[in-house]
């Protein structure tokens, strides 16, 4: 079953305050990737948003087996094949004007690599929490998986694109 769809239309949510504030209660930075906490930190701080989940994405390899590394990928030649750990964001938003906003601006991130940044919906998160959204970072041959075990070359090339993703998406809140 596909998790991953379109993003879907807001709706109305009159607990959307009162979830927020329940979702935010047990946060805390130590539960974070430590990349993206300013970016999930400046999320929670506007009233129109709030995050569900988040993972800054993790490159296992030979050699390196932490399945929460953080570190760059290295430059070498003796490195084939790559597990990637899915980098993504995970959002409720506010049916209200600057929800509105936000959810175009975050549509437009996908620009800087259509073929490896996804902007939708997951029909899990939605049916936990209405006007739920997600962008991540995957090939879109994977957009459904949370992993993919790809080539060296390609993983360079998801980096990048993690970081330019981060930065963007920073600049956007």
């Amino acid at each position: 079953m596909e998790t991953f769809t379109e993003p879907k239309g807001l709706v109305a949510n009159p607990h959307y305050q009162g979830q927020k504030q329940k979702c935010l209660e047990d946060l805390n930075d130590g539960m974070l990737d430590k990349p993206i906490i300013e970016l999930i930190n400046a999320i929670n701080k506007r009233a129109h948003c709030f995050t569900l989940q988040c993972c800054y994405g993790h490159f296992i390899y030979k050699g390196q087996n932490d399945l929460h590394n953080l570190a760059p990928l290295p430059v070498t030649d003796t490195i084939a094949r790559v597990a990637y750990r899915i980098a993504y964001l995970a959002l409720c938003i506010e049916n209200s004007p600057a929800g509105r906003g936000l959810l175009s601006a975050l549509e437009k991130v996908t620009r800087i690599d259509r073929d490896n940044i996804q902007f939708g919906c997951a029909e899990w998160f939605w049916h936990q929490q209405i006007n739920s959204y997600v962008l991540q970072v995957e090939p879109d041959r994977f957009k459904c998986r949370d992993r993919a075990i790809i080539d060296y070359e390609e993983a360079m090339h998801i980096e990048r694109i993690r970081n330019a993703f981060f930065r963007r998406l920073l600049e956007t809140i």
